[in-house]
């Protein structure tokens, strides 16, 4: 008879793992017992070696494959014990949190089937069990018990202890088990009065969007704002008091065929839409659409997405229409969290809540992907895919990175894995800012450590800097300034583990450069810890400076100039007075400094083509461009481009620019145009990259969203025989900085420390 101890760590609580511990034990004829701990989940078993042996290849593999990773194992004999016990957790004192939680999981089949049939829990909008429901939105502290979620509020009924004793029940050990009898409970509000309770809250709810109200929801990780997708003048109310002019909303449709009648839905978008993250996937349109115009004013796709919850799933199928499905707040402000806090700043947007008695433990946005010609993409990384741990391939201190200042996320470098938060937001308001120091605070409390690095953009005037100023201050940490572009390319190289030079394409919006400029158009060549520029876009100048962000015109005046030829079209962009005024700082070079950022280049050609002069939300201009080119093929004839100069190469775009100008004279399509000029950049991409020799090249930045630039980029470099990596778990855009900060100031903290001895 032998003993052996293990502690499995990894994604191993909340998804059923103790009981399927014991039944693979006792399946075995073993004996001994399971518990969660901060660390993970301890197993001590005994028996015959053999049946040892056929455990822990079980335990490897995990429920439903989900396998953790075996950390410790010892093996010693023991007296004989009777049965196989599933114990008390250990108290979170003991050890750091270190066992991952699941993210946040829509209904599995066997609930969404006992939703929509007879039963005590048909109906009921609280529905989950070992395989689905929330996980890190309810988690207060660790291990994954009860008592440390926001569920420790409602005892348990009869039925339900019955079930939660049962480790044969897929409800045994489920921490998040309830049912209409003593789990939570739905409310109705209008101005601060309670107007129906349970049942009749959600039916006064649909009857008020049928209506024409707008509703908020208290959806998984955060207050939303539901809205009858089909009714025009609803929908343009909601974009009125939002404060949301034209960026696209996302529609909550009741299954799949909804979706599909609305929308043109391939094999892998269908995947994304069905996978238990329930993500909001971005797919075609139809024309002519169901849905009200104002739902996406100026683009050609709808993010769609299913019920992430089963409270989304009632509601969905009982309006039977599509529903507007957004984040509660005003435009650039976090989602609301707290009921009061709803209350407060969604009194003026809907009006009617729709909530609950289950509190949110901290904010969750729903997650976005797009799937690519090759591959999917995540545009924002959240409910169902945050908080699961990357493995960190590269030992080093702990490390507590920032990010930047759009999309910004905190990552925590630990021992052998890097902890990432949910997409936190732009850092535009005081909102914003509290909540990425709450978020880095939680992550430090939870593993337990002050960090031994900090790390933060170049950038001296970020919100993100002056937080990481106060908390390397305040622990005691080294500070490690990363440059922006470097931190792109180093997330790539983080994910997959790249080893030896790689050649990364840095194109984004705009980020301070080690120069002190706004780069944006870069090829970066990570070699150890040195990154090191091999090529860049031609700079250009951006009269106005900020304002050119807003105005594609202004991007497009600024590459008129540099391309030294008359300002013809301006005329119809500018009054009189204002371009003249435009015209003598661009003389004079005052306020207009100069950027290499493909995104602003993007700004220029979508003005010039006359798309855009002015854009509502961020990106919304190169957003056009790339789907006026929707039904082009990828592989066009490029724009001319020139690649001069040596350390670094220049990516000249000015014949690009003097051919699209022709072609405008000429009167080619603007869809042939957008098309060839998407060509012209891959083509300077594989040409800088045959150039450097490299042939392990990463593609980031927020341009590597442009579905259509991605797969035009990846294919011109592999067929130069290079190797391509892209962003797979992390996001392409400023949402993987903190990754790619981590690693570099990993690496310059390690360089230090030899350097040192």
């Amino acid at each position: 008879m032998n003993r052996i101890e293990l502690i499995v760590v990894g994604v191993v609580q909340g998804v059923g793992f103790r009981p399927f511990v014991r039944r693979e034990a006792s399946a075995r004829g073993l004996s001994g017992s399971v518990r969660n701990s901060p660390g993970g989940v301890r197993i001590s078993v005994q028996g015959p070696p053999s049946a040892l042996d056929a455990f822990v290849r079980a335990v490897v593999s995990g429920p439903d494959g989900r396998g953790g990773t075996i950390k410790r194992l010892v093996d010693r004999p023991l007296e004989a014990e009777a049965g196989f016990a599933i114990l008390a957790s250990e108290p979170s004192a003991s050890a750091p949190a270190r066992a991952s939680l699941p993210p946040d999981l829509a209904p599995c089949a066997a609930c969404r089937a006992e939703i929509a049939g007879p039963g005590r829990r048909c109906g009921y909008a609280f529905t989950s069990c070992t395989r689905c429901g929330p996980r890190s939105s309810i988690a207060v502290g660790a291990p994954w018990d009860r008592e440390n979620t926001t569920m420790a509020a409602f005892a348990l009924c009869p039925a339900c202890s019955s079930e939660y004793a049962d480790a044969a029940d897929r409800r045994g050990h489920a921490q998040t088990i309830a049912c209409p009898a003593c789990g939570p409970r739905l409310w109705l509000e209008r101005r601060g009065e309670r107007i129906a309770d349970g049942d009749a809250a959600l039916a006064t709810a649909v009857a008020a969007l049928a209506g024409g109200a707008i509703l908020g929801l208290k959806g998984v990780g955060g207050w939303q704002l539901i809205v009858d997708a089909t009714d025009e003048a609803a929908v343009a109310e909601l974009r009125r008091r939002k404060r949301r002019d034209a960026r696209p909303f996302a529609v909550l449709f009741q299954d799949l065929p909804a979706i599909e009648r609305a929308c043109i839905v391939h094999a892998a978008e269908r995947r994304a839409l069905l996978e238990p993250a329930a993500p909001i996937v971005l797919v075609r349109t139809r024309a002519p659409s169901e849905l009200a115009p104002s739902v996406a004013p100026t683009s050609r796709l709808t993010g769609a997405m299913l019920g992430a919850s089963p409270l989304h799933l009632l509601l969905a199928a009982a309006c039977a229409r599509p529903l507007v499905c957004t984040s509660g707040n005003l435009s650039d402000e976090p989602l609301c969290v707290d009921d009061g806090d709803a209350r407060d700043r969604l009194g003026g947007l809907a009006d009617v809540l729709l909530g609950h008695d289950r509190a949110i433990a901290r904010p969750l946005d729903d997650s976005v992907v797009r799937i690519t010609p090759v591959g999917g993409v995540v545009v924002r990384r959240a409910r169902g895919y945050a908080p699961r741990a990357l493995r960190r391939h590269e030992p080093g201190p702990s490390v507590l990175a920032l990010g930047a200042h759009l999309k910004t996320t905190v990552a925590l470098a630990l021992a052998d894995e890097i902890w990432l938060s949910a997409h936190v937001g732009d850092l535009g308001s005081p909102v914003a800012i509290d909540r990425l120091a709450s978020t880095a605070r939680e992550m430090l409390a939870a593993a337990g450590i002050q960090p031994e690095v900090v790390a933060c953009d170049l950038h001296p005037a970020l919100a993100s800097t002056a937080l990481a100023e106060r908390l390397a201050h305040d622990t005691g940490a080294a500070l490690i300034r990363v440059p922006h572009h470097a931190a792109h390319v180093a997330a790539v190289v983080a994910e997959h583990a790249l080893t030896g030079p790689v050649l990364g394409f840095a194109w984004d919006g705009m980020g301070l450069g080690d120069d002190g400029a706004l780069w944006g158009g870069e090829a970066i060549v990570l070699d150890g810890v040195h990154a090191t520029r091999v090529a860049h876009l031609r700079p250009f100048s951006l009269p106005g400076n900020e304002a050119a962000i807003r105005e594609p015109r202004r991007a497009a005046l600024g590459v008129l100039a540099a391309v030294d030829l008359p300002h013809d079209a301006a005329a119809a962009w500018f009054a009189p007075a204002e371009l003249a005024i435009v015209e003598a700082a661009l003389a004079r070079r005052v306020n207009t400094p100069v950027t290499t950022s493909v995104g602003r280049l993007f700004d220029a050609v979508a003005a010039l083509v006359g798309l855009r002069g002015r854009s509502r939300f961020e990106a919304e201009a190169a957003m056009e461009l790339e789907q006026v080119a929707i039904d082009e093929p990828l592989d066009v004839e490029p724009y001319p481009v020139a690649i001069t100069g040596r350390s670094p190469w220049i990516i000249d775009w000015r014949p690009t620019i003097v051919a699209i100008l022709g072609e405008l004279r000429g009167g080619t399509p603007v869809a042939r145009i957008a098309a060839r000029f998407h060509a012209a950049l891959a083509d300077a991409a594989a040409a800088i990259a045959v150039r450097s020799a490299v042939r392990d090249v990463a593609l980031c930045g927020g341009c590597f969203l442009n579905a259509r630039l991605l797969a035009t980029v990846t294919q011109r470099l592999e067929a130069h025989g290079v190797t391509v990596w892209t962003p797979r778990e992390l996001p392409p855009g400023d949402g993987a900085i903190s990754v790619g900060q981590t690693l570099l100031a990993s690496r310059r903290s390690r360089d230090v420390s030899r350097d040192s001895r």
